[in-house]
């Protein structure tokens, strides 16, 4: 129980993190965009794979979401990551 909640807080600091991102001006269009993407993807009612297809339907999230995120990560200055890692951590408290 510990270790989920452990990955929860995990997420949520991380989904500030991503927010901070979205709204720093150093952080590429392009990369704004992916980051978007991602989170409407998730958000979206509708996925490139339904649902209700057993397995591959819920996979696809898993892959797509995070190859987003990924991409986006690469695309943005380093110390703006970590500038806004520090800041979600510090509002997180």
């Amino acid at each position: 129980m510990n270790r989920l909640k452990s990955i929860g807080m995990t997420l949520k600091r991380e989904l500030k993190a991503y927010r901070l991102m979205l709204r720093d001006r150093r952080t590429p269009k392009a990369a704004k965009l992916l980051l978007a993407l991602a989170v409407g993807y998730l958000l979206l009612p509708f996925d490139l794979i339904p649902d209700f297809i057993p397995l591959i339907g819920h996979v696809d999230d898993m892959i797509i979401v995070p190859t987003l995120v990924l991409i986006a990560l690469k695309m943005i200055p380093k110390e703006v990551i970590e500038e806004c890692r520090m800041l979600a951590e510090k509002q997180g408290d």
